[in-house]
């Protein structure tokens, strides 16, 4: 899965913050006042903003052009410094206006508890030129960027000028237009692909309420007249919601996890939704590998980035399918599920009678081929026909259960027919995986697969070993072996 994706290149531009976190313990009141005292244990400094948003990228494995506005103060020199730990991340795009002040949020934390939240800022000082200053840098980093992305904490850098900008000049470059925003309405995103506003920002954008999922489907398109786009909407514990133009929405449940802190999850989303895109993926794969990425970013305290390590496991736990058995119906949502998480699909088929190194030696391969192997087992009516009626020596549930015990193999089904062709055309697999005794276009599903951009994979097999020469050898043995004269 992600862990193959080939990561490109972003530009992003909007607000850049520090997030300043004190710790410490409170066991007391102020005699002075009603109020708690903190005493001190340590402190640190993190990207915010937009600079969480590159340095989650970053983490994933984009290159990052980041673009924002910088005072002359000490603030800017700590943004750069805590920089330092994403090398990916491109700084030289930094515009220096002594008329403005770096902004920093300054959260009190007692234990995992944010008593009193301290910010420092001075909104809406911009010198005149530093728009243009703005637009010029995003422009030269849009030369080479795959994806670009708006991030709008409502402090100034992104005008109403900027956004029209540097919208035009994404949409003009082709590339994906993602936008964060935080005006009251989306009018000035105009032009951009698509948004991914939170609850509050969707229903004071539109007045309308996100109770249901008809009602949520009704703003996403009342939000979507206001700029012309797509709309994410992230909706904490419950997941995301993507409304279309003209596709069905797509509701995705993350994995409930216990919530620390909702700073910057976010910006983990647009960070994921756009890298995930600059790799070549789908909007739908994007969406649901931004939800894992969101899950695993909540669950920590402050504002976090979510490494490619921490994010590949998530998906891996949210596939966990374990080789069971399944119809063919749940298979099919089970496949789609796995495309939208990234994975490539491989399948192989035949009878596994008996399961020998032979076998062993062909899931391998066939496994190392893609993510999630699904291996297609012949049923008992199917072997007879094909075999006769000595066989299968075992019934199918019994090699099923042998097949999915093996650690390989991620999805088991069983097919009647006399070819598995029906079944490949309905799961649309990436790979198709035979031994090498075959040749490519004696392959059955073989040009199906390459029709539908997929490909066919000849693996290497152990000679001489076959579940018909094991039954052989056992029926010789068992001709040629005294018989007891005391039964036991």
């Amino acid at each position: 899965m992600i862990e193959n994706f080939k990561f490109g290149r972003l530009c992003i531009i909007g607000d850049l913050l520090v997030d300043k976190y004190v710790f410490g313990t409170v066991n007391r009141i102020s005699p002075e006042a009603p109020v708690p005292v903190l005493l001190h244990s340590h402190q640190v400094a993190v990207p915010g903003g937009a600079a969480n948003v590159a340095a989650n990228a970053a983490a994933l494995g984009c290159t990052v052009d980041l673009i924002g506005v910088v005072g002359q103060d000490r603030t800017a020199d700590t943004l750069r410094d805590i920089m330092a730990p994403w090398p990916g991340v491109n700084l030289r795009h930094f515009v220096t206006d002594p008329a403005w002040t770096t902004i920093t949020k300054t959260r009190i934390i007692s234990g995992r508890q944010q008593i009193v939240r301290i910010d420092e800022e001075h909104v809406g000082t911009l010198s005149p030129t530093t728009p243009q200053h703005l637009i010029a840098a995003t422009l030269d980093a849009l030369t080479e960027a795959d994806a670009l992305v708006c991030s709008d904490y409502a402090k100034g850098v992104l005008s109403d000028e900027v956004l029209d900008a540097v919208i035009r000049a994404g949409r003009k470059r082709g590339i994906p237009v993602i936008v964060d925003p935080k005006r009251p309405t989306f009018a000035a995103y105009r032009g951009a692909d698509l948004i991914t506003p939170n609850r509050s920002e969707l229903t004071r954008a539109t007045g309308l309420p996100l109770v249901t999922e008809q009602q949520i489907e009704k703003a996403a398109q009342a939000a979507s007249r206001q700029f012309g786009g797509d709309v994410l909407l992230t909706r904490s514990e419950e997941g995301m919601t993507l409304w279309r133009r003209d596709r069905e929405c797509l509701h995705v449940t993350g994995r409930r996890s216990e919530v620390s802190d909702v700073s910057g999850a976010g910006d983990t989303v647009v960070a994921t939704i756009a890298s995930t895109l600059s790799a070549g993926q789908s909007m739908e794969t994007a969406v649901v590998i931004a939800a894992a990425a969101a899950a695993v970013s909540v669950s920590k305290l402050g504002t976090a980035t979510v490494s490619r390590a921490e994010l590949s496991a998530e998906l891996h736990s949210e596939m966990n399918d374990a080789g069971a058995l399944v119809p063919v119906e749940q298979a099919r949502h089970i496949v789609t599920n796995w495309r939208r998480h990234g994975a490539q699909v491989v399948f192989t088929n035949g009878c596994f009678d008996l399961i020998h190194p032979g076998h062993i030696e062909l899931i391998r391969a066939a496994a190392k081929e893609g993510d999630k192997l699904i291996v297609a087992l012949n049923t008992d009516r199917s072997i007879r026909r094909l075999k006769g009626e000595s066989r299968p020596i075992q019934d199918e549930i019994a090699r099923a259960t042998v097949m999915g015990a093996l650690r390989d193999v991620d999805l088991v089904i069983l097919f009647d027919e006399d070819t598995p062709l029906d079944l490949i055309q309905e799961l649309r697999p990436d790979v198709l995986v035979k031994g090498a005794d075959y040749t490519e276009d004696q392959v059955i599903g073989g040009d199906f697969v390459k029709q539908h951009g997929g490909r066919v994979a000849l693996v290497n097999i152990v000679q001489g070993r076959s579940t018909s020469s094991l039954v052989k050898k056992a029926q010789g043995d068992e001709a040629t072996t005294p018989q007891s004269a005391t039964a036991t």
